[in-house]
């Protein structure tokens, strides 16, 4: 076996126990603790390894009950919040909105994620489909990956005239502080991962049978244009970080860790407190005695094979 495949079976390997994670997550909730998460890994696992996903869960579970009284907080206020996440493809943007938006309600917080427009939505305004998904009083929502496509993809694959990225330059510090002065609040992160975890993460997406959907030709194409990425980034940072909106970067070779500091982060740009709300009892179920239950055809009923 040569170095690149046993990066790939160790990437592999470490995303199969992230996704094991995730599922752990899903179901046991609140009342799952960081200790049992630690014991559920593999009896080859090392002490340090469960030593990190203890102090993971634990977090986590922390931070999703805190992003929890933030909901609440804001749907009481009628806060409005646009949060944008852009960095490179494999950075973890997605990984850290799930968590995000895990436990939370989709009617309160909602993820925006535009496809590439298409030929009517080009001879737009270029903001107009975004300005759609933008947040009404008591709303957060979440851009995977947002408007700045043009100072990063468009730019360097050629989708857009150097006019229209001039002309971008010009007009995101006005459209954004519109925004805020409408009463959005815009927090903007960006995930920064290094050229040699890029290379794994595409690698381990490539042999994974499970992710081989999530890398696309553009995906690829992205990787050999590294440098000019790296170029429309430097750009970007520096003529779109406003006092009103500015950007945030998130160190996100290390998953875990970057959801949990991007977490974190987040919390401590809203000033929200925790909403007290009244305790609820469930109401007796009335009986009616002329009331007879119907009862369903089997051939209704899906075969149970497990």
């Amino acid at each position: 076996m040569n170095l690149d495949e046993h990066m790939v079976m160790e990437r592999i390997k470490n995303d199969l126990l992230d996704s094991f994670d995730e599922e752990l997550e899903m179901e046991l909730g609140k009342n799952f603790s960081a200790e049992q998460a630690a014991d559920g890994v593999d009896n080859d696992d090392n002490s340090k390894r469960q030593l990190e996903r203890r102090t993971y869960f634990k977090e986590l579970f922390r931070l999703q009950t805190e992003l929890v009284k933030l909901q609440e907080w804001v749907a009481d206020t009628g806060h409005k919040v646009v949060v944008i996440f852009e960095g490179r493809d494999a950075a973890g943007k997605g990984g850290v909105i799930k968590r995000i938006t895990q436990r939370l309600n989709p009617r309160i917080c909602r993820i925006a994620a535009l496809p590439a427009p298409n030929e009517r939505e080009r001879t737009q305004w270029y903001f107009q489909r975004y300005v759609s998904h933008l947040p009404a009083a008591g709303e957060i929502v979440l851009f995977d990956r947002s408007w700045y496509n043009r100072a990063g993809v468009e730019r360097v694959m050629g989708f857009c005239s150097d006019e229209e990225y001039e002309e971008f330059f010009n007009s995101v510090p006005d459209f954004e502080r519109m925004l805020t002065r409408s009463g959005i609040q815009v927090i903007k992160y960006w995930f920064s991962i290094s050229d040699k975890e890029q290379y794994s993460r595409f690698l381990s997406r490539m042999h994974d049978p499970l992710k081989q959907w999530k890398l696309s030709p553009m995906d690829l194409e992205s990787r050999r244009r590294w440098e000019q990425y790296t170029k429309a980034k430097e750009v970007m940072l520096a003529r779109t970080h406003i006092d009103e909106a500015p950007w945030w970067v998130v160190e996100a070779v290390n998953k875990k860790k970057a959801r949990l500091n991007c977490i974190s982060h987040l919390l401590s740009q809203i000033p929200y407190e925790e909403v007290q709300r009244p305790l609820l009892a469930l109401p007796d179920r009335e009986n009616h005695a002329d009331y007879v239950r119907e009862p369903v055809p089997k051939e209704m009923f899906i075969p149970e094979l497990y």
